[in-house]
């Protein structure tokens, strides 16, 4: 990490990691006093208190970086955000996808009950991953074998959740990079299906059990397109925690759950379909360079993240001054260096949230070799895989 970069990233990491700690340690209490006795009145807390946290990194979008993110959808999908349960599949086109996703259930008010569907490892990143577990995201392990039963359970539970929710799922399985949209054209080449030039292709097997055990208490489904326009630079975390704006576009189509087909089989091929049809929306703006068949919503850009990113920061410069001038911490070279090792740590965690966000350290979606003598093989795969 560059010095210029790292004297920015390790005091807003300080920043986020204790305020982190403090939000993770109220959700464990939460977690082990109210949830046993009232699992709706610990949501309820607990959507509050996640707040708290995720708000530090829309502040980092909205304040910090400026990223303008631009809606295209609808009046009546725009009315509809927020104020009732859906499914929400997109396309991982970024490394702050999840995060775009975060600013836009902020701007529509359900950001503390806004979940997902991510790998298992995901849950282990200190602060952000441990609360993620308390808020109920559901950690897979890439195994449908593990997974099916997971993703039913963790799907059900959620039919009586207290609030309006969001369920993110990124069927494509992987976040988009040239090398795996090579991989991706020269498997649908070898088994037949449409070849795609900026989506890769969606795993469907995720997808058909969460809208098979959502059917019966969620009414929709938002396809999001992702898109980033040619005159801006692709948004990373490193280039947020630098302060480096970007643009994004996103595209929002609501698809009402009842109306989807009834077979399994057929559920698969609507996601298929809506991902060649996604593929050519991609194709159409990087022409025009904007989602041109829907409205540009204005969502503004909301004082909260703001208000709560300066009252944490007050809360702990007050109280670190506070700690310093009782302990001394600075007057022997034991403190110092022990002070010195905090910051390290510090920076090692940011580095580490940094690098596990990159798509290029993200886990390929497997594809069969292009191979034309091999089809009905490779045609086998796709079946299990999907």
């Amino acid at each position: 990490m560059p010095i210029v970069a790292a004297a920015v990233v390790v005091p807003l990491g300080l920043l986020f990691f204790i305020s982190g700690l403090v939000v993770n340690l109220i959700q464990a209490i939460c977690f082990i006093l109210i949830r046993p006795v009232s699992k709706n009145l610990y949501r309820r807390i607990n959507r509050v208190v996640a707040e708290l946290l995720w708000l530090e990194l829309v502040w980092l979008i909205d304040w910090w970086a400026g990223v303008k993110i631009q809606v295209y959808t609808d009046h009546e999908t725009f009315n509809s955000m927020g104020k009732e349960h859906a499914l929400v599949i997109c396309n991982h086109r970024s490394d702050i996808d999840w995060l775009v996703g975060w600013v836009l259930a902020q701007r529509s008010g359900c950001l503390g009950s806004s979940l997902a569907v991510m790998k298992k490892s995901s849950k282990f990143l200190p602060v952000i991953g441990w609360s993620m577990w308390f808020s109920e995201y559901l950690f897979l392990e890439r195994s449908w074998a593990k997974d099916e039963g997971t993703l039913k359970s963790g799907v059900q539970r959620l039919k009586d959740f207290p609030q309006p929710f969001w369920l993110a799922l990124f069927v494509e399985g992987t976040r988009f990079t040239q090398a795996k949209l090579l991989a991706a054209q020269e498997y649908a080449a070898a088994t037949g299906l449409p070849v795609p030039r900026n989506v890769l292709i969606p795993r469907t097997k995720g997808f058909v059990t969460a809208v098979s055990q959502m059917r019966s208490f969620a009414p929709a489904i938002y396809d999001v397109t992702v898109a980033i326009p040619k005159s801006s630079p692709a948004p990373t975390m490193l280039r947020l925690f630098e302060g480096r704006p970007s643009v994004v576009h996103v595209h929002i189509k609501r698809h009402v759950m009842r109306d989807l087909p009834e077979t399994d089989e057929a559920v698969a091929q609507w996601c298929k379909d809506i991902f060649v049809a996604k593929d050519a929306l991609l194709d159409k703006h990087t022409v025009e360079q904007t989602f041109g068949d829907q409205q540009l919503k204005v969502t503004g850009r909301p004082p909260k993240s703001l208000l709560v990113v300066t009252a944490w920061a007050c809360l702990l410069i007050l109280g670190a001054l506070k700690f310093l001038y009782w302990s001394s911490l600075l007057s022997s070279w034991k403190g110092i260096a022990f002070s010195a090792l905090g910051l390290g740590v510090v920076t090692v965690l940011m580095q580490i949230l940094i690098r596990f966000s990159q798509s290029e350290r993200s886990t390929p979606a497997p594809v069969a070799p292009a191979n034309n003598n091999n089809k009905g093989e490779s045609s086998g795969k796709l079946e299990k895989q999907q």
